[in-house]
């Protein structure tokens, strides 16, 4: 026999909540390939180290938001 108590706390715990954080995820992708294109560009093509080494300070924080974000919301 099924156990309904069990069916609704699994569909519960299942369901991902949209929380503000999650909303934020499409905006630290753009800020992760706009910091990697700019660090790229300003770093050979234009050969300014210093302005590319920013945007590349910003693509790592990007990119460390995103990987905690996965793991809390696995």
């Amino acid at each position: 026999m099924n156990d309904l108590d069990r069916t609704a706390e699994t569909t519960a715990e299942t369901t991902a909540a949209t929380t503000p954080v999650t909303r934020m995820r499409p905006l630290l992708w753009l800020v992760l390939v706009v910091g990697v294109v700019a660090n790229v560009t300003l770093s050979n093509v234009l050969d300014n180290p210093w302005a590319g080494s920013a945007f590349g300070v910003l693509a790592l924080a990007s990119g460390a938001a995103l990987a905690v974000n996965h793991y809390r919301n696995r």
